[in-house]
């Protein structure tokens, strides 16, 4: 049987042994349209007063309604028109919204990706705003978070009239699942901040993985983060994987999140007979695979399937490269050392910008190690993706050499299942 991987905007088509187990996502196809959701969601809202009630108690200054940077294909082109026509009707003018595009640590958007975003009706009538986690004008919140650290936020977010929030729920590899709170922290948290969200402690606790939210300290404090900051209203969104929204969840922060998570952790979470000697997955296609730092995503998801020493086949359009300065310069510092990584890091209370994806790395590295990674890629040079800790591949023809390389594993009789959705998937496994 033949099945496919999306890599950046394209998909690439392997042939694989039709006994081959595929693991994936069992979502129900939408059966009303995208308005119909919204308001299903927004006429009852859970653990909250209805939106428009909400509206009439909202305090002086904007209403700044939070969304999702490039990384994540929400369609708010689809959303973002009804949404606003329901605000308006409260009473609210155009020029009192604010969008505030949550970028956490990622780099500010540019015109083109707030287009392929939002639309042209929301750029073009809008005002919108990046998040700088390294402006100068954040702001301190007298409440600490669950940790016990200073928490500091993007000023709009703090000093608004309404604050409202939005994100995608899907499964998360530290924090248990994305969306909700997550928005505020990372999304709109200062660099000190999220660097004690991240830091080395909190990613060594085993609850801070995938589908689990329960002790994980990920979650409680980017949660306590959001809780201290004061979030008025929140809307979750699922989408499955071709993209569509199947599903929304809407109202008071955690309660929202939870019923979202509950729902998700129903459709993407398959159990596997076994572990496997190889797995055969993906980075999620553009926009997550846009770098090398956001495809350890996947990797990390494909753990609880595959052997110990086993091996681990994937691919990740990474247009934009490796990732940050910070986390290539951490790369490659410590190729091929992980263990001096991990021994540098738990012994300093400093967090290096972007190390926690290189924490999280490691876990892939200890259960296959690097020469079992196996990446293959178009657009990062061999001679970097050499230093990275994998068996990188540097290839113009990743179809040709993903096939060949499941051909080969074929004929010497091994074990083989595909995650085909990659990060968006959490797999599980007894064994």
């Amino acid at each position: 049987m033949q099945i496919e991987l999306a890599c950046d905007t394209n998909a690439i088509h392997v042939n694989i042994p039709n006994h081959t187990p595929v693991l994936g996502t069992n979502y129900p196809e939408p059966r009303v349209s995208t308005t119909q959701l919204l308001g299903k969601a927004l006429e009852s809202p859970i653990n909250s007063s209805d939106l428009f009630s909400l509206f009439g108690k909202r305090r002086p200054g904007d209403v700044v309604i939070v969304v999702s940077d490039i990384s994540r294909p929400i369609p708010y082109a689809a959303i973002l028109p009804d949404l606003f026509e329901l605000i308006k009707a409260a009473g609210v003018k155009d020029e009192e919204i604010l969008i505030l595009i949550a970028t956490g640590m990622h780099r500010p958007s540019t015109r083109s990706e707030r287009l392929e975003i939002l639309g042209d009706e929301i750029v073009t009538h809008y005002r919108i705003e990046d998040h700088n986690a390294e402006a100068e004008d954040l702001l301190a919140l007298s409440q600490k978070s669950w940790a016990g650290n200073v928490v500091k936020l993007n000023r709009r977010f703090v000093e608004a009239g309404f604050r409202m929030i939005t994100g995608l729920v899907e499964p998360h590899f530290m924090a248990g699942f994305s969306g909700g709170r997550k928005a505020v922290c990372p999304g709109l948290s200062s660099l000190e901040t999220v660097q004690q969200f991240h830091g080395y402690q909190f990613l060594a606790n085993a609850n801070a993985t995938n589908i689990r939210l329960d002790d994980n300290p990920c979650h409680l404090e980017a949660l306590s983060v959001a809780q201290a900051a004061g979030v008025d209203f929140s809307l979750n969104i699922v989408l499955d994987h071709k993209r569509q929204i199947v599903q929304m969840f809407a109202g008071e922060l955690a309660a929202a999140h939870g019923a979202a998570c509950a729902f998700v952790k129903q459709h993407v979470s398959p159990v596997a007979d076994e572990t496997y000697d190889v797995v055969l997955t993906n980075s999620g296609g553009y926009p997550l695979d846009t770098t090398f730092y956001q495809c350890v995503k996947g990797l990390v998801c494909a753990l609880p399937v595959v052997k110990s020493g086993g091996t681990i086949v994937t691919v990740g359009g990474c247009r934009e490269g490796v990732g940050s300065e910070s986390f290539v310069n951490i790369m490659l510092k410590y190729a091929d050392n992980c263990e001096q990584f991990l021994k540098d890091i738990s012994s300093t209370d400093k967090v290096i910008k972007d190390q926690w994806q290189f924490q999280m790395f490691t876990r892939v590295l200890k259960k296959v190690g690097a020469e079992n990674i196996h990446f293959y890629t178009e657009a990062i040079p061999q001679d970097v993706l050499s230093r990275l800790s994998c068996n990188g591949i540097s290839t113009p023809s990743i179809q040709q050499a993903v096939q060949s390389h499941i051909d080969r594993v074929v004929r010497q009789g091994k074990t083989i299942c595909v995650i085909p959705e990659g990060p968006y998937c959490a797999p599980r496994s007894f064994f």
